[in-house]
Parts: structure tokens; sequence; C-alpha cells
């Protein structure tokens, strides 16, 4: 079938991505699901700096790629082996799909799938190939999603099923944002009752864990730290007791503290506030060449302990139905993620809004 959908044409064209266009919108061919797959039609993509990574190099996949990993829409078709009873649902899409066999998927979700994540690498599905189309030649798969596109042909391990109350947009943050956010503490380290939380780095997946925080009501306080004012601002709209910005933090220290910007020099502001036998939790992605100062004695000395979490170690099957529990009872206003809505037409520009860390999540909708 004939599709829409936004092509990263080559990696490292120069900011702003509104003149250099890196991004172009494309008519392709979508082959139909193979069996275990899914035909699903898009109905809303959030903008991640998963995907920003990608345009500016700091991830190098194969190009031409469509892209997009976090999307939410109704399944249309399966192929053969797939759960015909999904035909007509809403789905979240995911970007690690898991085998359910390999070492990675015995560990519960604390390391990832090794064959989703080398089909990630190879952009193609986990069942191998791909199944997009330009004219005579192959467009690879972003993260076994590439939501930014009217249709998606998705391996049915990459979705999870949600209720039609659960709305599109919603639906869609739930895949990364809330995923990586929240999962940094629900499953990397579970703050424990009087627990203090920070979050530093208030983007789609900080204010994702920022809510998540407020949601299990530890008893401590619940800081935020970003250098954008307005940012803070809206964190204490949605319950953080305390604000700074990294030049305020000072001696202000937390038993747990998730560092969600993805950058060496929020990474060590995350180490330094964090208290005293409490655990740091690293989830967000720098470039495979930033490198950080730590310093071993403290970690000996102060009994501290320091997390990667990868997708917020998640089992999304699991865990999705878990957060939309917690939006459902008014406990998790995931809407207030979402800072715009934009057309497709738009997603260069987005992406500038993206790299000057303007917006919280932009949202395609469909």
């Amino acid at each position: 079938m004939r599709i829409r959908g936004a092509v990263l044409e080559d990696i490292g064209r120069t900011i702003p991505y509104a003149d250099s266009r890196p991004l172009s919108i494309s008519e392709l061919e979508l082959a139909a699901p193979e069996p275990g797959e899914l035909l699903v039609r898009i109905e809303a993509a959030g903008l991640c700096h998963s995907d920003l990574s990608v345009v500016d190099g700091n991830r190098v996949r194969p190009t031409p790629m469509l892209l997009g990993h976090e999307a939410a829409g109704i399944v249309e078709a399966v192929g053969s082996d797939a759960d015909d009873a999904l035909v007509g649902r809403r789905v979240v899409m995911t970007f690690l799909p898991r085998c359910g066999d390999c070492s990675g998927c015995r560990t519960d979700g604390r390391t990832p799938c090794v064959v989703g994540s080398a089909a990630n690498n190879d952009g193609v599905l986990l069942a191998g190939g791909t199944r997009l189309r330009r004219a005579d030649d192959g467009v690879a798969h972003h993260l076994g999603v590439s939501g930014f596109a009217s249709y998606a042909v998705v391996d049915r391990r990459s979705v999870v099923p949600v209720d039609d109350d659960v709305p599109p947009a919603v639906a869609a943050v739930l895949g990364c944002a809330v995923l990586t956010g929240g999962g940094a503490l629900l499953n990397a380290a579970p703050p424990v009752d009087g627990d203090s939380i920070m979050i530093v780095g208030l983007g789609g997946v900080g204010m994702a864990a920022l809510l998540v925080a407020v949601s299990l009501r530890t008893g401590g306080e619940v800081v935020a730290v970003d250098a954008v004012p307005e940012k803070l601002a809206l964190a204490r709209e949605l319950g953080a007791t305390q604000t700074y910005s990294p030049a305020e933090l000072a001696d202000v220290r937390a038993d747990v503290v998730v560092e969600a910007a993805g950058n060496a020099r929020a990474f060590e502001t995350a180490l330094a506030a964090t208290a005293v036998g409490g655990t740091t939790v690293t989830v967000g992605l720098p470039s495979p060449t930033t490198r950080a100062t730590i310093s071993p004695l403290t970690l000996v000395a102060e009994a501290r302990t320091v997390i990667g979490s990868y997708l917020g170690s998640a089992v999304p099957a699991r865990d999705i139905p878990r957060y939309v529990e917690l939006w459902r009872a008014g406990r998790l206003p995931l809407e207030r993620l979402i800072t715009s809505r934009i057309g497709l037409d738009e997603i260069n520009e987005a992406m500038d809004a993206l790299a000057a860390g303007r917006e919280i999540r932009q949202v395609i909708e469909f």
C-alpha cells in the first residue's frame, strides 16, 4: 500500500533543520504484514531525543530511514500467526521488542533484548528485513516502529494494546517517555517511604519521571532541576516541591536522583546531588564519545549506587497497563507532557525546537 512518511535522507545536516531539511515527506510503498506482524494506522507520534540523536549523528543508523519510535494507532490487519482479535484495537508501539528467549529477555527488563537490539541497529524488523520501499530503493525502519508515517508494519512484540478511553496522544507517550522516565523509579531504583527524589533534566522523559515521582507519594521531597525557567514552573504545577537550576543546587541532595538529560554535565550534576547511601539512575542517551568525571572514592565512602536504565528497565506488556491505571485514577496527568500538537509537514522545524530544549513533548497527529 502507499503511505506518507518522514524519511531521514542522511545524517549530520546542520542546524537549523528548517533550512537543511534532513527529513523529507515522501510517498513510500509499505508491504503487507508477514507472519507475526501487524498493519497499524498511526494516530499520533511523539518526537523524542532518540529521534534527534539519529538526525544529528549521535546515533548512527542506516539511511534512508523512516523515523519515529514513539507512536500509537489502530490495528487494521494482521499477518498469519498474529492474533486477529487485535484488529480494531488501539496499540502503543514500543521501540524495543522482546523475543522472549534471549539472555536479555531473561532479566525481567533489566537488560535489553539481544535480538531486538540487533534488529534495531540494522534498521530491520524483529523477524528480519524491511517492509518499506521508495521507488526502487529499500528504506530502513527506525527501532522497529517508523511511526512518523500514516501507516506502519510492526512485529506483534512491538505493541501493547490499550483500551479506547486512552487518547492517541497519551497512548503515544506511554511507549517511550513514560516507560523510560517512569521505569527509572518503578523498576530501576524504587524509592522507599520517606525517600527524597530528584529529576535532573525536564524533557519528555524527565517530566514523565517527575509525574511518576509525585504519584508515588513517598513522603520525601520531589526536586526538579533544569536550566529552563518555564520547565521549572511547569514542574511546580505538576507537584514538584522544590525546583532549581543546575547552578542553584549547591548543597541540595536527594536519596534517588534520575538523570534524564543525556549529557555529561547533567550526569555529573546528578551524581553530585545524590545523598549518602543514595542511588543515581541515568536514563539519558548522550553521544557515544561523551565522557564524565566521577570519584570512585565518593562511591565507596558514601556507599552510593549508580544504575543505568534503558527504556526504564521496562517490560512493556507489564508496565504500560500500570501507567494506564495511574492515568485513569488521575494520578498521572500525561496530557501535561504534550506541549505542542503538529502536522507531519512541520517535522524539521519541530526538530529545531527539540534541539533548542523549548519543548517537552511535541506530538504529530494524523
